[in-house]
């Protein structure tokens, strides 16, 4: 569910730890489970930096994150800033996490998968995972703004400008926030000569376009929504039509 920036920085985390433990051998361990004379295996590893990015990029703190997951493996559920942890089943070794953001009864699905006991009996180490992670991420929040392309745009990138046609316009859906007021949100259609992908669009913002407009929009971010790549205005972000449809 991260961008390929992320995964591929995960990938160069594993081996560097391999390294500095001093027990990565001649060639790299292919066998089933956990290498020899590690505390994790390589997939407890990949569990750690695929939470590690859930904290990024939906910024909080990881170790009150990693808590958090603990708590709601002991209460079954357990909430940290927007995100809501839930714990669906108990196994032996391990238990299944769903991880969701959003209201009560209109909760969006992040991820969901296991975490091992491993993890979760040991220390607290999702903070230096994050770190790790942070370093050897180019600025991504440096990302700035020559017109982008919709094939271009990664996860994670900020400061997007970006021109698309509005193909198509959904229904807008009224959401509850957390303050108890309400909002109209539509996950708007736009593309533009490399690719289409999804543009939240809120309250006024909705009714400011039509199906066949080129907008230009600048400022926005770039995050993952529901399995897809979406563009976001954001506070700072900035929306308007350069072109009427001609229909």
């Amino acid at each position: 569910m991260l961008s390929e920036l992320i995964v591929s920085v995960m990938h160069t985390t594993i081996e560097k730890r391999r390294v500095e433990t001093g027990q990565m051998a001649k060639q790299i361990w292919r066998g089933r489970g956990r290498p020899p004379n590690r505390m994790f295996s390589c997939k407890d590893i990949r569990i750690l930096e695929s939470l590690a990015g859930i904290a990024m990029q939906y910024k909080v703190d990881s170790s009150e994150f990693f808590n958090r997951i603990v708590e709601a493996w002991n209460h079954d559920r357990s909430e940290c800033g927007q995100l809501a942890v839930k714990c669906r089943k108990r196994m032996r070794n391990s238990a299944i996490f769903l991880f969701t953001t959003g209201q009560k009864l209109a909760r969006n699905v992040v991820a969901q998968f296991p975490i091992s006991t491993a993890i979760l009996r040991g220390e607290n180490q999702l903070e230096s995972y994050t770190q790790t992670i942070l370093a050897r991420t180019p600025s991504i929040e440096n990302f700035v703004s020559a017109p982008s392309n919709i094939s271009d745009l990664k996860v994670g990138m900020k400061k997007v400008r970006l021109k698309a046609e509005i193909l198509k316009i959904p229904k807008s859906k009224v959401i509850y926030t957390r303050y108890g007021t309400s909002a109209c949100v539509s996950n708007t259609l736009i593309r533009d000569e490399t690719g289409s992908m999804r543009m939240s669009l809120w309250n006024q913002q909705i009714s400011m376009v039509h199906k066949g407009d080129t907008v230009e929009v600048k400022n926005g971010e770039i995050a993952w929504f529901c399995g897809e790549k979406q563009l976001r205005l954001g506070r700072s972000g900035s929306l308007n039509v350069i072109e009427y449809s001609k229909k």
